[in-house]
């Protein structure tokens, strides 16, 4: 029996889930979501907004659009959850070489960094850390608490009596013509936003999903006395009140939740030959990263079912990339518009779908 009708059942409450569920209900739509908070990489990343990928200096995939509309839409949470967790640094590249300098020079002057990258180097001032070449600027970054936010979020959700805190369970879902029931649930579509968890998900876990796990450590250092973060072998970003979180790793090969030893020495390792003041390890946390086989998100319309939906792939950007393309979701939706080739998951369906 039919209890309640809704526009979308929602499968997944991290940043992608967040980013969608708000597009649609800002649009007029109704939504019950579902969130057994068994998928935490959302809750445990490192939230960072950065447009510049600072290995290569070069500019991250549609960085500056992602940019223009992300850092509005989370001035907005805050503003509407009463909350504060946007946290605004700069990031400081370690040089490692003249030649990176020189390199840094040259992407400065490009266009789509240049609001970025400030064009002076910077000398050491902080006896605290380690470098003979100096730092680049990044400007205009920072990161969110995206663990506060989340609970802010689901807190909301829970009093509007539009969360079901509670595994969904992929047996129980019906097709009734033109819509979906899902135990006493009826609606016109459904959206998963389960991150790694879609591996599980026998709708949609036939295109290439390859998980990256990475892990943090959180240090407390009252000696070191940053008030910006470091990009070098890790990255140190600042917390307040001494602590700093320190990573990330990537392993592609270890798909379990829980932090490991191996991480943290390799964390560790790294973070020692760029700071040469004592700290104390205070908590280390991991989470797996979905990122998709060609490195592209992953959204879009099943191959069979014509009313549900996928919204994946986020990789490590999930914060500036969700908010960005819940807007194109949306459109393809509730307007029939055209996805992007290289975002679209039809891109996978002749190579990779098997219908049961």
């Amino acid at each position: 029996m039919v209890d309640k009708k809704v526009d979308f059942i929602i499968v997944g409450t991290g940043l992608a889930g967040l980013a969608i569920s708000r597009e649609l209900n800002f649009r007029g739509n109704s939504f019950i979501a579902f969130d057994n908070s068994s998928q935490i990489s959302s809750y445990v990343a490192g939230g960072i907004f950065n447009p510049v990928i600072l290995k290569r200096f070069t500019p991250a995939w549609k960085a500056k659009e992602q940019m223009e509309i992300a850092i509005p839409f989370y001035a907005e949470m805050e503003r509407e959850l009463q909350q504060n967790f946007i946290n605004h640094w700069d990031i400081y590249r370690r040089f490692y070489s003249i030649e990176e300098q020189n390199d840094w020079f040259v992407a400065a002057d490009k266009p789509l960094l240049a609001p970025y990258l400030d064009q002076n180097l910077v000398k050491n001032s902080n006896p605290s850390v380690k470098t003979d070449y100096g730092f680049g600027r990044v400007k205009h970054t920072g990161n969110l608490d995206t663990e506060v936010m989340l609970e802010a979020y689901r807190d909301q959700l829970q009093k509007k009596q539009l969360l079901k805190a509670e595994k969904f369970d992929y047996d129980l879902v019906k097709m009734d013509g033109n819509r979906i029931v899902y135990k006493d649930i009826q609606a016109k579509y459904v959206i998963f936003c389960e991150g790694f968890g879609v591996t599980r998900n026998p709708f949609f876990n036939y295109f290439p999903l390859h998980g990256n796990k990475g892990e943090y450590i959180i240090i407390k250092s009252p000696e070191l006395k940053l008030d910006f973060a470091i990009k070098a072998s890790v990255f140190i970003m600042p917390m307040g009140n001494d602590l700093y979180k320190v990573g990330a790793t990537y392993n592609n090969h270890d798909k379990t939740p829980e932090p490991t030893s191996e991480a943290r020495e390799q964390l560790e390792a790294s973070l020692k030959q760029v700071i040469n003041v004592s700290y104390e390890v205070v908590d280390q946390v991991a989470g797996i990263r979905p990122t998709s086989g060609d490195r592209r998100p992953v959204i879009g319309k099943h191959p069979e079912f014509e009313n549900m939906y996928c919204f994946n792939g986020f990789g490590s950007r999930g914060v500036l990339i969700a908010p960005y393309l819940a807007p194109k979701l949306a459109d393809h939706i509730l307007e029939n518009s055209t996805l992007e080739q290289e975002i679209d998951i039809a891109r996978f369906k002749k190579r990779y779908f098997r219908r049961n």
